[in-house]
């Protein structure tokens, strides 16, 4: 049994040690791409966000607008229409599991921290959103948000709550 524990050790320290190797990886390819630079001034998006998602949609060339893109993940809520009326639904679900669960991840971390929702520009919506409704309906709300914002900023090339002047500059 001993040996048994001491190799299972040593699967788990190699584990370990790859996990480390990997998440530096990503680390360094976000830093050195200008896109998941930008997406990464997003709140709540870091290094793992961005790269997969400019590995899984480049720059956003292929979706017209935040909502395509937002319902490609599986973000947004299903309608039933009939008669002119339209009913939405629970999230829809299809589209990119792992994008889906990073991005509602990202919006739970932030969740975390309401006494943080101030510094930050949605920072107003999101507290009447948490008063409205319940907590994970609010984070995937949020999720759905932050990726609308992080498509926006990868088509227009430009960095979060830049000033007005510096986008019209090109900076």
């Amino acid at each position: 049994m001993r040996r048994i524990l001491i190799g299972l050790y040593g699967d788990w320290m190699w584990m370990d040690d790859r996990i480390d190797k990997v998440s530096k990886e990503i680390e360094e390819i976000s830093r050195s791409e200008e896109n998941c630079v930008n997406v990464m001034t997003v709140p709540g998006i870091g290094p793992m966000i961005s790269t997969a998602m400019v590995a899984a949609i480049g720059e956003g060339e292929a979706f017209d607008r935040g909502r395509d893109f937002a319902a490609w993940v599986g973000l947004v809520p299903r309608q039933y229409s009939t008669g002119g009326r339209t009913v939405l639904g629970r999230i829809s679900k299809r589209g990119s599991r792992y994008l889906r669960m990073l991005f509602v991840q990202a919006a739970k971390v932030i969740m975390m921290r309401p006494h943080r929702w101030p510094d930050i520009s949605f920072g107003e919506w999101l507290t009447r959103a948490s008063e409205r409704m319940h907590r994970n309906k609010a984070a995937v709300a949020l999720a759905n948000k932050l990726a609308r914002m992080a498509w926006s900023i990868l088509r227009h090339k430009t960095a979060f709550d830049a000033p007005r002047d510096e986008v019209a500059v090109g900076v």
